[in-house]
């Protein structure tokens, strides 16, 4: 078996040594073996649209310039065709107006703001307590019910 292996080893290394000369000869003669197409296909010409060639030859392929339409008539037509009448008495001039430039940054900052308003108002009340204690030289306790009092007191004078 090894020796029946060997061969057929040896015969494909033989046809792939053929292949390799096949495929240098073909190289080295620039690929003459191969047939060559009998109609060639023509290199596409060039159009010019804006450019102006200097060569004589090359001018035969430059476009003529196209003008624009003219579409004032076709204008005219759609605006007589559309109703293009604004009643002022309908017109809301306030949804007109643009927003503020900063509208969106109140809009973010808004949270943070409420955060901020509810510690200066803790903060504030912290502070009067404060006072009610050093004014009154009483504890904090007693100064609350007194303004409770003071509340109470309002109220009924009210009825």
């Amino acid at each position: 078996m090894a020796e029946g292996q060997q061969t057929s080893l040896e015969e494909e290394a033989l046809k792939r040594k053929e292949r390799l000369k096949a495929l240098k000869r073909k190289h080295e003669t620039g690929g003459e073996t191969e047939a060559k197409p009998s109609n060639p296909t023509p290199l596409p010409k060039p159009k010019f649209r804006s450019y102006k060639p200097q060569d004589e030859q090359l001018k035969e392929s430059v476009m003529p310039s196209i003008k624009p339409a003219d579409v004032t008539e076709e204008v005219k037509e759609q605006l007589e065709a559309a109703d293009s009448r604004v009643v002022m008495d309908d017109l809301d001039i306030t949804k007109l107006a643009p927003r503020k430039p900063d509208w969106d940054l109140k809009r973010d900052v808004a949270k943070k703001l409420e955060r901020l308003e509810k510690r200066t108002q803790r903060a504030i009340a912290e502070l009067i307590r404060e006072r009610l204690r050093i004014e009154q030289g009483e504890d904090l306790a007693s100064a609350v019910n007194f303004g409770a009092r003071a509340t109470l007191d309002e109220a009924n004078d009210e009825d």
